[in-house]
């Protein structure tokens, strides 16, 4: 039964240089670069028969490619701090992808995702880790200076079942219309 997820791929470049930004974080399990990525959409373990309806309808999904750009580190969780992330600013081509997939996945059956949308990318999970050591992590690295990024496809992607942090795998790509 695979566990599934939409999502847009980090070139090895940008994640050599978010990788730049591991160190330093008491409790912090930093994400392997390779393992980068943007979710889309959840979507969990499900059986073969559905995820080949799922790679189908992506299949005919027509979207242009678009260029989303970096906001700076945060971190989630509040008070009990769990992940730090690089924020990616919600342009609007990002967002409506986004919400397709959401559709799609619910024309299918699945429940919608609780969750709203907050595009970024998981750099570290978090265990036991203060608020005021992630507030000292934050300020002392300086902002995302990186440049657009052109997104020319979205994937489908397996991973194992894990806490999470990869290994994953590309399943199917979805190339967007120049």
């Amino acid at each position: 039964m695979p566990r599934l997820f939409t999502g847009l791929e980090i070139p090895r470049e940008v994640g050599t240089s978010l990788s730049l930004l591991r160190g330093g974080l008491p409790g912090a399990r930093w994400i392997d670069p390779e393992n980068y990525h943007i979710t889309l959409r959840f979507i969990g373990d499900i059986d073969g028969v559905l995820a080949r309806e799922i790679a189908l309808l992506l299949d005919g999904m027509k979207r242009r490619s678009f260029e989303v750009r970096f906001g700076g580190l945060q971190a989630f969780g509040g008070r009990k701090p769990r992940a730090i992330v690089a924020a990616v600013e919600p342009v609007p081509a990002l967002l409506e992808l986004q919400a397709e997939h959401e559709r799609l996945m619910q024309r299918l059956g699945l429940e919608p995702d609780g969750r709203k949308f907050t595009p970024h990318i998981t750099l570290a999970r978090l265990r036991d880790t203060t608020s005021h050591d992630v507030a000292e992590y934050l300020s002392s690295r300086a902002p995302i200076g990186m440049p657009p990024l052109p997104i020319s496809r979205f994937v489908l992607f397996s991973a194992r079942s894990s806490v999470g942090g990869g290994p994953y795998v590309v399943e199917a790509d979805y190339p967007l219309a120049a």
